[in-house]
């Protein structure tokens, strides 16, 4: 039996439901009678690694008929207890607030720049404006596709200034299979466009803890359609890797990768491009976007709690806490913080500020496709009612 936090049972704005039950029938029953009986706009849905995603699905559409549903499979989740590997989670936003629109691109591969572009402006333009509310949108991609970089560019062309946030579809730390959700059945090769009109004021929040070193790498032989690189510096990619983080071959792993980052620069910005693993042949997949001639710099990692701490205490026009943070967490981030076993204090931030969400293979932002960053969403009341 699972119970949500009591400021979400009370809330107006949005509600949430949440069981670790060990069938998906009884988890999706469970998760959907702790919803808020308000008239609920949209929901998303995370689903955890043990559970198969059609029989979500079909137990979804039997106990939520006719509510719109997005989400995916995830790499672990944020629960209003904080982090969790094992739970369903559904995020009811209700309709007091929010109006939403959506589109699903599938196939998504290959990802066409304008076609795309297109579609994303026509959805906004057909998608009615209400005076003084606010838009952003949302993306949930095919963890496994390898179109992230491509489609968050076209989206963010396409909707032309609109705040757009984004995590990749996981699966545990499997890198099988991953999923997409779009009213009520799953897809692969997909991804979902949601356009977000609410009366509520918000704040994006996006934060990592890595901050660059004097080490450069550079990608002198890389097959870029696949986010593989085969030679780094001129030498097989995992070997000198391996040498430059001080790591012996054999002792790669997903949580090293996590705790040696690589990063790229864009103008005076920072992002990760993350390590997925090593292949037998000794080249390295990635989890973004590379290129034959990238550079890319070592980082070195702050300390993880006290920079998540310090970036979600955000604060509305009056200095008020957010009624509650939408959230898209690294899956390597996670796995750092496991690794360390920090995984209670990070919860106990993630309680505190409200933060539910999940876990993912990639994040997207302002237009660009990045790993183990925080994203967020962070909910206030309008300023209109505080000034009343």
């Amino acid at each position: 039996m699972n119970k949500t936090d009591d400021a979400f049972a009370t809330s107006r704005i949005v509600s949430v439901g949440v069981s670790t039950a060990e069938d998906a029938e009884s988890a999706v029953a469970e998760a959907a009678a702790q919803l808020s009986d308000h008239a609920i706009c949209f929901i998303l849905v995370f689903v955890p690694e043990r559970l198969s995603e059609t029989s979500v699905a079909d137990a979804l559409n039997r106990h939520l008929p006719q509510t719109p549903m997005f989400g995916c499979t995830s790499a672990g989740q944020i629960t209003p207890q904080g982090y969790a590997d094992q739970a369903l989670v559904l995020v009811a936003f209700l309709r007091a607030h929010f109006r939403c629109s959506s589109k699903l691109f599938h196939p998504l591969k290959p990802v066409s720049i304008e076609k795309t572009a297109l579609e994303a402006q026509t959805l906004a333009r057909r998608f009615h404006t209400t005076a003084n509310w606010n838009r952003f949108a949302i993306t949930i991609a095919d963890g496994l596709s390898k179109q992230e970089d491509v489609l968050v560019a076209a989206l963010e062309a396409g909707l032309a200034g609109m705040p757009v946030f984004g995590g990749s579809a996981g699966h545990g730390v499997a890198y099988d299979a991953t999923y997409v959700l779009h009213d009520g059945k799953f897809y692969d090769n997909a991804a979902v466009l949601l356009i977000v009109e609410t009366d509520l004021d918000f704040e994006r929040i996006k934060f990592d803890h890595i901050t660059p070193t004097e080490q450069q790498l550079v990608v002198t032989e890389a097959n870029p359609e696949d986010r593989i690189v085969n030679e780094i510096n001129g030498s097989p990619a995992a070997e000198e890797y391996a040498r430059l983080i001080g790591c012996e071959l054999a002792d790669l792993s997903p949580r090293v990768f996590a705790e040696n980052p690589v990063l790229v620069r864009n103008l005076d910005s920072w992002y990760v491009r993350a390590i997925q693993e090593a292949l037998e042949d000794g080249s390295l997949a990635f989890l973004s976007a590379i290129e034959n001639g990238l550079v890319l710099t070592l980082g070195r990692g702050k300390e993880i709690i006290e920079t998540m701490n310090a970036e979600l205490a955000v604060a509305g026009p009056k200095g008020e806490a957010p009624h509650f943070v939408l959230g898209f967490d690294c899956v390597l981030r996670r796995l750092e913080i496991d690794q360390k076993n920090l995984s209670e204090a990070a919860s106990d931030i993630l309680r505190k500020r409200r933060v539910v969400g999940f876990n993912t293979y990639g994040e997207q932002f302002d237009g660009i496709h990045m790993n183990q960053t925080f994203l967020g969403i962070a909910f206030f009341t309008p300023r209109r009612e505080i000034t009343l």
